[in-house]
């Protein structure tokens, strides 16, 4: 068994196949664990910056064999984050079957099954099934605008603190999204200390979630998973909507959609920032020109540095088989998020957009993966696995707008619930084989 990939999910599932007895190499291009939450990344791939916290409650985030500090505050600070995976690591003594500082190249999947795996050092190993958990934030996807401009355009991957890569102090600011980062980055900047003012632009309203409500961490007050989703989804509006208000209010666009019908937009202060006039909502770029932007709605901006918060491709570039890749629409429908059917020596581990938490999401993942490599678990026939595919995807996306963002998108909560009873009837049909021979 090959792992690419030693962030929480390429870690979390090699604990769970040490647990099995199931040997594995996992290799990590970097220096050591961690992924996205390392911060400066030596191998580039992180979009950690300088303040960041994460938006998931401490007891939302934590895995179930390894509980979290409980002095930790309720939305921990990257550096926290990042020592909390290398305790993990260390404390089931993961780290000697890492190796480090190397990264696959190439996968190819060998005609009766297997794969060849090509490493940067050179050398090409032959292992029966692959892991795939190397992330899907990290390959920046920019806007494509008609124009040139004078100033200095950034992704917000590569945005590590009001200074870096770029200075920012006193300069005039556009930022591009207001996805979670976008947020962030706007609320940092438009502090009266840093840039000399922050205009946000988005093509859409969205509704900005508060990380509290009523004291308490919002995401520990979601609705369970046993309640009928409808019925949970109008509860959670009506609540939201009493609580927050109507955005028009602190100065941003109406949204179009009713409240979760994106992916959350968290934060703690861009309201506040919004409704004091630190920043500005305004419409999407239609073009740049020169020292400006020129809006939608025909306004000219004049600025000095934009930073696109607009979000990443997914992407695997260790292959180069066109049915390992998602499509035009940035679609890849798999089993229960983690099988392509037909394929099933084939793991992807995290690759989700999980709401609350994607942290512990590989370490559900991996339950199935070891009980499949173990032969204690049998998956369904390709047929129904499609078929599965898209009773899921109905279940978890139908409430999401139709956008490339909301692809992957799944209720942590009632994806366990459902993976655990699959893994039961798979369980089940393993049982049944088992007992015809």
């Amino acid at each position: 068994m090959c792992i690419i990939g030693a962030g929480c999910s390429g870690f979390t599932t090699a604990k769970r196949l040490k647990d099995y007895g199931i040997a594995y190499d996992c290799f990590e291009m970097s220096d050591d664990v961690g992924g996205n939450w390392y911060y400066n990344n030596p191998n580039g791939k992180s979009a950690c910056y300088q303040s960041l916290h994460i938006d998931t409650s401490t007891t939302r985030l934590e895995f179930e064999e390894f509980p979290a500090d409980p002095d930790w505050p309720d939305f921990p600070h990257h550096s926290l984050m990042h020592q909390y995976f290398r305790d993990y690591v260390d404390h089931f003594g993961l780290r000697e079957t890492i190796t480090f500082n190397t990264a696959v190249e190439h996968a190819a999947r060998r005609p009766g099954g297997g794969w060849d795996v090509r490493l940067s050092t050179g050398e090409t190993r032959t292992y029966d099934s692959l892991v795939v958990a190397n992330g899907h934030h990290w390959n920046p996807r920019f806007p494509d605008y008609p124009g040139t401009f004078d100033g200095t355009i950034i992704h917000s991957h590569d945005y590590r603190s009001p200074f870096e890569p770029v200075d920012m102090h006193g300069k005039r600011v556009i930022v591009v999204g207001m996805g979670n980062s976008g947020l962030d980055v706007a609320s940092e900047l438009s502090n009266r200390t840093v840039a000399e003012h922050v205009w946000v632009s988005a093509r859409r309203g969205v509704w900005v979630l508060s990380k509290y409500r009523a004291g308490k961490p919002a995401d520990k007050m979601m609705m369970p998973p046993w309640m009928p989703k409808k019925l949970g989804l109008k509860i959670s509006r009506r609540a939201i909507r009493k609580i927050v208000g109507n955005m028009e209010d602190y100065g941003l666009p109406a949204p179009d959609h009713e409240p979760l019908s994106a992916h959350p937009s968290v934060s703690i202060d861009f309201l506040e920032k919004s409704g004091s006039g630190d920043l500005t909502c305004v419409t999407a770029i239609e073009r740049l020109d020169g020292d400006a932007v020129v809006l939608t709605d025909g306004q000219r901006i004049e600025a000095d540095v934009i930073v696109c918060a607009t979000g990443y491709q997914m992407t695997f570039p260790f292959f180069d088989t066109p049915d390992l890749q998602p499509d035009s629409e940035h679609r890849y429908p798999l089993f229960k998020r983690i099988m392509k059917p037909g394929v099933d020596d084939l793991y992807y581990a995290g690759l989700a957009q999980s709401s609350p938490t994607i942290v512990n999401l590989a370490e559900q993942q991996s339950k199935l993966i070891a009980k499949h490599l173990k032969g204690m678990y049998r998956l369904p026939s390709e047929a129904k696995m499609h078929e599965l595919i898209v009773h899921d995807e109905h279940k978890h996306l139908g409430q999401y707008y139709d956008a490339p963002r909301h692809t992957i998108q799944i209720d942590f909560a009632r994806y366990a619930r459902d993976l655990h009873a699959e893994i039961e009837s798979g369980e089940q049909r393993a049982g049944a084989l088992a007992e015809a021979r």
